[in-house]
């Protein structure tokens, strides 16, 4: 068992924390100030600390890479691509960073959340598992020994598809008309419903639809409570199964709670993923995220890898502009 004196163990936690939290995806207005907000510091160390007076590894939970957008204007295809890889390669290192302070090190625990509401968002089954499975051998591939991946079907193992998602659902999670009440009630889940009504507009607009503006926005609202209850639900799930685990997100956080927003990848939009978008070199080895219609109609060149399409490269007129400064940040360990 590794073993570090009481202050080290408390200047370690702190050190490990300032790690995670200069890649901080923060909530606009949620409360954070500073390069790293030492409140947010204070409030995730002593998880931190317990794992180190422990000796053991840091453990993080990640609820992430559920599956690519249906929306074919919006990504290269089904499976993972680079826009994955290079988040892959950021997580990975910062778990790296972090063996620099504390030489047990840390795991990302990816609990990919596809198979918990892909019905709703209209991916079947069968996209998951491979969105999943091919996931699994990039993260081999790039010989990330720091993550590991976790689903529902770990849970259920064997059971039905839609028995799964059942059994997650029966007594966890709120109901959505709690959830309606909620967003009335304005706060910190508004900032999130909107955003994943966003998203779901996004998804259902594709070629062939024939239904009016104002009838998919209803029913994209009326899924993003659906896609918020199954995802609490599934919190809950992990919450019991990795009592002492810290906890990230891939969505904006307020400040000094549950949850540490992370940001994945450089994006002049906070809420834009990889699995919402690819991945665009913008020269001298710089990528950003763009929605898949955008890279097309700025020009930019598909590029395979793999069998496969990987990602775009801007034509050098593009590439030369700056990256917004709002994107800054984690791509510079991606690269």
């Amino acid at each position: 068992m590794y073993e570090l004196a009481t202050l080290d163990t408390e200047l370690a936690a702190i050190e490990v924390i300032r790690e995670v939290l200069v890649l901080q995806r923060r909530l606009r207005g949620g409360g954070c100030t500073g390069r790293v907000c030492l409140r947010c510091v204070r409030h995730h160390r002593d998880a931190v600390a317990t794992a180190m007076a422990r000796g053991r590894m840091i453990d993080f939970l990640l609820p992430a890479f559920p599956t690519k957008s249906p929306n074919r204007a919006k990504v290269l295809g089904p499976l993972p691509d680079l826009a994955e890889e290079l988040a892959l390669r950021f997580l990975e290192s910062l778990c790296e960073r972090i063996a620099e302070v504390y030489p047990p090190g840390a795991r990302i625990r990816i609990c990919s959340d596809g198979r918990v509401f892909n019905d709703l968002i209209g991916v079947s089954d069968d996209d998951v598992t491979r969105y999943a499975h091919e996931l699994h051998r990039m993260i081999d591939r790039i010989g990330a020994v720091h993550l590991d991946q976790f689903t529902l079907d770990d849970v259920y193992p064997g059971a039905a598809h839609a028995r799964m998602r059942a059994e997650l659902t029966a007594g966890r999670g709120p109901h959505p008309d709690e959830l309606r009440a909620e967003v009335r009630r304005g706060g910190d889940l508004v900032h999130m419903y909107r955003g994943i009504t966003r998203f779901m507009l996004e998804d259902l607009s594709v070629p062939g639809y024939t239904g009016s503006r104002a009838a998919l926005q209803r029913r994209s609202r009326g899924l993003a409570y659906g896609v918020i209850a199954r995802s609490r639900a599934w919190d809950e799930l992990l919450a019991e199964l990795f009592p002492d685990a810290v906890r990230l997100s891939i969505h904006p956080q307020p400040c000094s709670t549950r949850k540490i927003g992370l940001l994945l990848a450089d994006t002049p939009d906070v809420w834009l993923t990889p699995w919402h978008s690819a991945a665009v070199d913008t020269g001298d080895g710089r990528f950003t995220l763009m929605k898949r219609a955008e890279a097309e109609a700025a020009g930019a060149r598909l590029v395979t890898a793999h069998g496969r399409p990987s990602h775009f490269v801007l034509p050098r007129t593009h590439a030369t502009a700056p990256v917004p400064a709002s994107s800054t940040g984690a791509p510079r360990h991606a690269r």
